[in-house]
């Protein structure tokens, strides 16, 4: 705060012991001493609090940034689910095509199965097969609906 010397304190001593007197010196040195004391510390409260601001702006940026990165991600992510589902749906439509077209040669099967009086060993097994890809196809939606709600 203040760089006195020695000369300077001497100095300031002897003009004060001239115009104040030797018998209220004591008192006033006291009353100066504290008042410098609790400039100090009023001083050095200011300086932290001026400091802890800092940080604490300096934390909030980073927070700030870090909540971006974050934001950021899950963005990526998001369209990363979207990309497998688009996908999923592609692959799912694709391969039910195929089962429908056979359901469909079953039916007509069957029929002529029918018509004929014969139901042949082979006619069942064909008719399965499209309850078994409705069943894989509803473990998968279920597979989806569990996959998106731990997204979120």
């Amino acid at each position: 705060m203040f760089d006195i010397g020695f000369t300077e304190m001497m100095l300031i001593g002897i003009v004060a012991l001239v115009v104040i007197g030797p018998e209220r010196l004591p008192g006033v040195a006291r009353t100066a001493g504290k008042y410098v004391g609790r400039l100090k510390r009023f001083m050095t409260t200011v300086k932290a609090d001026v400091e802890q601001e800092l940080r604490a702006d300096e934390l909030r940026e980073i927070l700030s940034q870090q909540q971006k990165e974050l934001d950021s991600l899950k963005d990526t992510i998001s369209d990363a689910g979207k990309t497998i589902e688009k996908e999923a749906n592609i692959t799912d439509a694709a391969s039910e095509e195929p089962v429908v077209a056979k359901q469909q040669a079953t039916t007509e099967g069957a029929e002529s199965a029918v018509s004929t009086s014969t139901v042949a060993p082979a006619a069942g097994k064909p008719a399965s097969k499209p309850k078994a890809g409705k069943a894989k196809a509803k473990a998968k939606a279920k597979a989806k609906a569990k996959a998106s709600k731990a997204k979120t």
